[in-house]
């Protein structure tokens, strides 16, 4: 009996962390089953069971061999070679694999990812192997929002350290939540497993809530998360439950929060509330600053991981 036939033939990329998400959007054009985001390095515990994830990502997924192959992998070169002209990529790397049931080949290699000091992102599949950390389910499977990308990491901190209650001050455990573009709702999840009362997630795109609504519920949190497509002015005109909230947070594009400052962003705020500004690189912060300055916020807090600035800021300058 000969070897078995090709089934599928493997895309991969390895890139940093800035490249991770456009590499992603590209492939998840002509790679109809889902986008793996792979850490290829973790510092992990004497246990080897969970870590940190660092140095480059492997961004892969598996195009079926069939008559189309040819074509659409022509057609997926190109597209990268067009994302190459606005920053250089590695060459995609091609495999050729036998196995049917792809979707098990990746899930032994992916890594817990610990962040902060209460949090631990883990695969949706896996129980938590330490009861020290408070477990958020991600199906890596998804393109966006595994908590790989340094702005995902830094927003979850401030999420951490906002509602981490103190036995001095429990208030934060009854804060309300929104999430702007949220994606898999990665954020708006941790930030109710760490005690928030309730959130509501909207993102313009009609997948990304289906991905939030499925991570809800493997988080067993989808009662008290609200999930709807929509943005800033869905929400400013009532369309969903919330319309202020105690921590509203915003990992998006520079560009973006400026211009969604400029619409009225902070009144998403409750009068003692925090908004977590994410998805600015270093050199684009200071925009981001005179933006949220300009319409009535103040600086509370700045943290920056690699090339990625996330900020704090409040309708007062004292709030901690």
């Amino acid at each position: 009996m000969g070897e078995p036939e090709a089934s599928w033939l493997e895309v991969s990329l390895m890139v940093d962390s800035e490249l991770v998400e456009p590499v992603a959007e590209v492939l998840s054009r002509f790679l109809s089953d889902g986008i793996v985001v792979e850490s290829t390095s973790v510092t992990a515990n004497p246990d080897d069971s969970e870590g940190h994830s660092v140095g480059p990502l492997r961004v892969f997924g598996y195009l079926p061999v069939d008559d189309m192959l040819e074509t659409n992998r022509q057609r997926l070169e190109e597209a990268l070679w067009y994302l190459g002209r606005i920053r250089p990529l590695p060459a995609p790397q091609f495999r050729l694999i036998q196995q049917t049931n792809w979707a098990e080949s990746w899930k032994q290699h992916y890594h817990p990812i610990q962040i902060g000091k209460r949090l631990i992102v883990i695969p949706a599949w896996l129980e938590p192997s330490t009861n020290d950390r408070i477990p958020v389910r991600i199906d890596p499977g998804m393109a966006f929002g595994t908590g790989t990308h340094p702005t995902t990491q830094l927003c979850l901190e401030f999420v951490e350290a906002i509602l981490t209650s103190s036995q001095d001050d429990p208030a934060p455990q009854r804060a309300e939540v929104i999430d702007l573009g949220c994606g898999t709702a990665i954020l708006a999840v941790a930030a109710l497993k760490l005690g928030a009362a309730r959130a509501l997630g909207v993102d313009i795109d009609p997948e990304a809530i289906k991905a939030a609504v499925e991570n809800a519920a493997s988080n067993s949190v989808l009662e008290h998360l609200e999930l709807g497509v929509g943005s800033l002015d869905e929400i400013l005109r009532g369309d969903f439950s919330l319309r202020t909230a105690d921590l509203v947070l915003a990992n998006i594009l520079a560009p973006v929060l400026v211009r969604l400052l400029d619409e009225g962003l902070g009144q998403l705020l409750n009068p003692a509330g925090q908004l977590i500004l994410s998805g600015i690189l270093a050199e684009q912060s200071a925009e981001v600053e005179e933006a949220a300055a300009k319409n009535g916020l103040w600086l509370v807090e700045k943290r920056q991981l690699g090339d990625w600035v996330a900020l704090r800021v409040a309708r007062t300058p004292h709030q901690i």
